[in-house]
């Protein structure tokens, strides 16, 4: 599939081209280890080409009517779709996902493509009351400038589309670079899509290569008027100290400690098959993934058995099989700092129940894994793990499961409760953005857009305070 783009080049100003360095490096399958293409190590002298063009189409495309820059969307999604099958396995064989969640990742782009573009059809502004009799109050959506995007690996397509899509749709041009771990389907392969798409040079430009080098160097450009950035709360950190310093715009979505709270009325096996879905899709490796489960005293034991039993009987391997349930964590460094955290907690007391163990020296496959007796000053409590790892905190009632929970920071908490009104009210107590009641971590949808691509400042919001969706499945598939 990689053959039908192109490869070890950057896209700047509308033209595929080396980097200044001249330097490529290797795109790597994570299940097996082989070379499946190459992609172009970018610096600065890249970034700021790509930023320089970027400025310049800016006030072009912001001149284009909305539905001019809304069919530049529409031949993207398009080529999407045209590529759809292939775009699937790529992800698989760069993130190391299996199909269901490749297909849900490039769906999702898909759509959020579909959806910027009607928006940016729509809805030029608002229309307020004003400030006084006989005046009239209107906002207007005005495009920021340019945005530079940072992208992390573990859903580099649609990761990518929910800043790109909203940023061009509104009269932005974008910078993007994708992480140097899946640099063909979160980067070469947009590029591709915005040339097939027909638009403008340097409406859209794309940086491969290493965070220290374009990643820094996009992060620091003054020429931005927003830097986006989703990725570890380390590096977010990092570069929101360095934007203080000269107040340059940053929006940031890091990772946290999220927590998935089980009362001592829940139904256990309701909450050890969210479980599942919340702790292992894609190996944990997502910023919503629960890594703390917090448990009532009375219902521990159940609920361990439950895990530990669901946990044990999911199939690991390569994503291309068609039967494997996990596959492989994104790479050795990943793997191993996820051994580490969970072989310092059994260190300090945790029970490990099932899993710890990866597949060979090399191998990325690290088995689900459910730790009991996790206190809260051990790394699988207080870490963002990122792996497959269930960490269960046992509680003795709802007061200290809340005040356990709050404290770390977080995304996203789930509560589960045979009581709606209760579910709720301790919702209401825990301090992350989204909270939801029996049931597993949100799958956003393309019209749940991020804030801040307009002077306006609200395009639609990322994420709810609060969602209750619903969950049925066939008890024995539970």
């Amino acid at each position: 599939m990689t053959s039908q783009f192109p490869v070890a080049q950057l896209y700047i100003d509308g033209t595929f081209r080396p980097a200044s360095s001249g330097r490529t490096a290797d795109v790597v399958e994570k299940a097996t280890g082989a070379v499946i293409g190459t992609y172009a190590l970018g610096g600065a002298v890249d970034v700021g080409r790509a930023v320089a063009a970027a400025r310049a189409a800016q006030p072009g495309w912001a001149a284009l009517s909305a539905p001019e820059r809304a069919a530049g969307l529409r031949r993207m999604a398009e080529f999407f779709q045209a590529h759809h099958a292939e775009l699937v396995e790529q992800s698989m064989r760069e993130t190391g996902g299996v199909r269901a969640k490749a297909e849900d990742e490039v769906s999702t782009g898909i759509r959020q493509l579909q959806i910027s573009m009607i928006q940016a059809s729509e809805n030029a502004g608002d229309l307020l009351p004003p400030y006084k009799a006989g005046k009239l109050s209107m906002s207007r959506a005005v495009p920021l400038g340019v945005i530079g995007v940072i992208t992390p690996w573990n859903y580099p397509v649609n990761l990518a589309m929910r800043a790109v899509a909203p940023a061009l749709a509104f009269g932005n041009t974008v910078v993007l670079k994708p992480a140097e771990l899946t640099p063909i389907i979160g980067g070469q392969v947009l590029a591709e899509a915005a040339r097939a798409a027909g638009l403008p040079p340097g409406v859209f430009n794309v940086v491969t290569g290493d965070g220290l080098d374009a990643g820094h160097a996009l992060a620091e450009h003054t020429g931005l008027n927003l830097l986006d950035f989703t990725g570890s709360r380390e590096v977010g950190l990092a570069i929101a100290a360095s934007a203080a310093a000269t107040l340059r715009p940053v929006r940031l979505e890091l990772g946290g400690s999220n927590a998935f709270v089980v009362l001592d009325d829940a139904d256990i096996d309701l909450a050890a098959s969210c479980a599942m879905v919340a702790s292992l899709e894609f190996q944990g490796q997502t910023c919503i993934s629960a890594g703390r489960h917090i448990v009532t005293r009375a219902v521990a034991d159940q609920y361990l058995d439950a895990l530990t039993r669901r946990a044990a009987a999911l199939r690991v391997g390569d994503p291309m099989s068609g039967t494997a349930d996990l596959g492989p964590l994104i790479s050795t460094r990943q793997r191993d700092r996820v051994h580490a955290l969970v072989t310092a907690s059994v260190e300090m007391g945790a029970e490990l129940l099932t899993g710890g163990a990866f597949d060979g020296p090399e191998g990325l496959f690290y088995r689900p894994t459910v730790l009991a007796k996790v206190t809260p000053d051990m790394p699988a409590f207080t870490e963002e793990i990122f792996g497959p790892v269930l960490p269960v905190t046992v509680v003795d009632d709802e007061e200290e499961a809340v005040a356990v929970t709050n404290g770390l920071p977080m995304l996203m908490n789930s509560v589960f409760s045979a009581d709606l009104i209760r579910g709720l009210s301790v919702a209401e107590r825990l301090d992350a953005g989204e909270v939801h009641v029996n049931d597993a971590h949100a799958r956003h949808g393309a019209d749940d857009q991020m804030a801040g691509f307009t002077k306006r400042q609200w395009i639609g919001l990322q994420r709810t305070p609060l969602a209750l969706p619903s969950w049925t499945a066939d008890p024995a598939t539970r």
